[in-house]
């Protein structure tokens, strides 16, 4: 399992019902039941968006805001556009500044370079700006928490106003306004705007003509909306909904180049188009330190330059891919090896760039099951990007270590901050220990949540299509996420270099199911042909040479009922043992081995031996030394096997997460078994007699 838990909603039969009948599909109207929306109305307005918007001058300093950008128009001053470096900075920049641009103002875009400057307003940057007789500069995407830039601001005789929806900090920047939704004061009733959302909602603010400008603009919103990863519901649904239609046939000449260059022409732009094709591509801009290839892809028009700015976008992607896996392989190899999974990984390194040590940081959050900070070392300080996992609230946590920052930012899911390099260890041990009690609190959950339990008799082509009833997907209305239970595991073949993972699944009813589950192989999946599993997954129609079939994308798989509830009575009664607690005679049978039953692990562990070592999953590793030997062996008494193989130094024993890893020694002399420490404490729990040296069948 790659979570520790499964939430499956559920639905009540006569609201399905009612739904069907008035033009859900029938999976479509499971999965809005199961999502809380039991009415017809309540689906269409799950579903619709907003159904207007709401006015901008409901947020808190938006009319000050507005009232001096309408100043410098007037006045015909050079205003400047300060943004950030990701997808919603960047279109957030690019939107306000075509409109001020429109509006006849000289307007400078900035958006500064995230090795050289990082994130956020900065002192040389202001400086640069004053340079340039700037009157006025205008954030977007940052600036929340710029207390010392603003006073800078002022010193230097330029106006800011602040656009922003990152957290606020206990004290604002003084400015001619501060216009973030997520004030502690706020007063606007959609708090989930992103940055680019709150630069149009200035812009309309300005122009007083939100509709026309949301024509106008829509693309660039819907790009940062599905970039940024904020709820698709109210305000974000209608900007999404907007901005895919004008996608379909852009007028943008850089966004109609970069989705020719992606190959995206000749299908629906979607959420997934955007998400995972398109803004990787503008995001690598800021990641490899030429944020100038998108901003110019967005405000220019001409048509070969756009085509060019394309290209290169792609040509960036690539290579920032290679550095990410670079990252990856090095700060794997610094992990501490531990019998035990760490708390949390902070690693810090000079090779590392900084753009792009946050998508290794997500990905070694998710497999080392804790947050992950990796610092960027340049002489004696270093720039840090952090992942949250099971909720740990990184944000607040940063918040409570200030002390060892030089500054931070973020929100609860990703954070960023800069440490003096003599400050990491200390750092390390603080954050280790608030993320232990994080999880010894019991708030800790990495939880997949399921819509709904379905048979497999519903999966056709029909209502799989009809799932595009939920679309545009994402954040706030995720893809539906389906479960099914006590499916027979026919194949199981590894592709894409081992990469992912092809299964035949065999439903009760004796329906075949072909399913691909990427990003996992065998190992990773832990489960063999003959086990009998519960799928969890996203459906989807795969067509090849013509023919259009059904397919699961598999997001997690579990054994089945009856296992499951085995493992988790194994479980309790191993920490029960671990935490040295007294057991009962019938837990202490349950845990203690025969003779014959060292002699099965050890000779599979043996005939496993030629690969070097062995990482299991321990339940899968019982289950294949029970088909092994053909005969039945326990997820206990296979873990005593292996402690006692361990604390006699037949094996060395190391796991992370659920994962064992087992290498396996040949020793010169025989071992005497009986001498185990565990075993003779076992052997007392029971309270009966355990029966002679084993060291002959080894």
């Amino acid at each position: 399992m790659k979570f520790e838990a499964w939430n499956i909603g559920s639905y009540a039969q006569a609201e399905v019902e009612l739904l069907q009948n008035v033009g859900y599909s029938p999976l479509t109207a499971r999965v809005l039941c199961s999502r809380g929306c039991h009415t017809p109305l309540q689906a269409k307005n799950y579903l619709a968006g907003a159904q207007e918007l709401y006015d901008p001058l409901q947020m808190k300093q938006m009319d000050a805001a507005a009232a001096r950008l309408r100043l410098a128009i007037e006045r015909h001053e050079h205003v400047a556009v300060y943004g950030d470096y990701d997808v919603d900075g960047i279109t957030a920049t690019c939107l306000l500044t075509d409109f001020l641009r429109k509006a006849g103002l000289t307007c400078t875009p900035y958006i500064p370079g995230r090795v050289g400057e990082g994130y956020g307003l900065n002192r040389m940057a202001i400086e640069y700006l004053h340079g340039l007789h700037v009157d006025l500069i205008v954030t977007v995407d940052c600036g929340i928490t710029a207390v010392e830039e603003a006073q800078l601001c002022s010193r230097l005789g330029m106006d800011l106003i602040i656009t922003d929806h990152h957290e606020c900090k206990q004290q604002l920047p003084q400015a001619v306004a501060v216009v973030d939704p997520c004030r502690p004061d706020r007063t606007y009733p959609h708090a989930d705007l992103c940055g680019v959302g709150v630069a149009f909602k200035l812009a309309a603010a300005v122009s007083g003509d939100q509709e026309r400008l949301l024509r106008r603009y829509a693309d660039l919103v819907c790009l940062g909306t599905i970039a940024d990863v904020m709820p698709l519901q109210g305000e974000n649904r209608t900007f999404v909904i907007r901005g895919l239609e004008r996608m379909q046939h852009p007028d943008r000449v850089g966004l109609a180049a970069l989705i020719r260059e992606c190959g995206c022409d000749a299908q629906p732009i979607t959420a997934n188009t955007v998400g995972y094709v398109l803004a990787p591509r503008i995001n690598a801009a800021g990641r490899m330190g030429k944020v100038e290839l998108a901003t110019t892809l967005f405000l220019t028009d001409d048509a070969a330059q756009a085509m060019q700015a394309a290209q290169a976008l792609c040509a960036l992607n690539r290579e920032r891919q290679q550095v990410e896996m670079e990252i990856y392989r090095q700060a794997l190899g610094m992990l501490p090896h531990s019998a035990t999974p760490p708390q949390a990984v902070v690693l810090a390194d000079e090779r590392w760039h900084q753009g792009v040590v946050g998508i290794v940081a997500s990905r070694l959050a998710e497999e080392c099951g804790c947050p992950t900070f990796l610092i960027c070392l340049d002489g004696d300080h270093g720039k840090a990007s952090s992942r949250s996992y099971g909720g740990f609230n990184l944000f607040a946590s940063l918040s409570e270590l200030s002390d060892l920052l030089e500054n931070y930012g973020g929100h609860e899911l990703a954070a960023g901050f800069t440490i003096a390099r003599d400050k990491i260890d200390r750092f390390r041990q603080e954050i280790t220990r608030r993320a232990a009690s994080f999880v010894d609190s019991g708030k800790a959950r990495h939880a997949l949540d399921c819509d709904c339990t379905v048979t497999a008799d519903l999966l056709t082509l029909e209502n799989v299509a009809g799932l595009d009833q939920l679309e545009p997907c994402g954040s706030g209305c995720p893809h539906a996420v389906l479960c099914m239970e006590n499916l027979l595991v026919e194949q199981l073949t590894e592709v894409g270099g081992g990469k992912h993972l092809r299964l035949r699944l065999r439903a009760p009813s004796g329906t075949g199911i072909n399913c691909i589950f990427f990003s996992t192989n065998i190992l990773r999946a832990a489960i063999a042909i003959g086990d009998r599993i519960d799928v969890a997954f996203t459906p989807q129609i795969n067509e090849f040479r013509g023919s259009r079939t059904v397919q699961l994308n598999v997001t997690d798989v579990r054994p089945s009922g009856a296992v499951r509830n085995e493992m988790a009575r194994a479980h309790e009664i191993y920490r029960k043992h671990h935490a040295k607690s007294r057991l009962s005679r019938e837990e202490a049978a349950q845990m203690l081995p025969a003779r014959q039953e060292f002699a099965l692990v050890w000779r599979y562990l043996v005939s496993q031996n030629q690969r070097g070592s062995l990482s299991e999953e321990l339940c899968c590793l019982s289950r294949k030394i029970t088909r092994y030997s053909n005969q039945r062996i326990g997820i206990l008494k296979t873990r005593v096997c292996l402690d006692v193989f361990a604390e006699q130094g037949l094996i060395s024993l190391e796991e992370r997460r659920s994962c064992l890893t087992i290498i396996v020694h040949n020793p010169r002399e025989k071992v005497d078994l009986t001498q185990s420490s565990i075993l003779r404490d076992l052997v007392k729990q029971k309270a009966g007699d355990f029966d002679g040296n084993l060291s002959g069948a080894l």
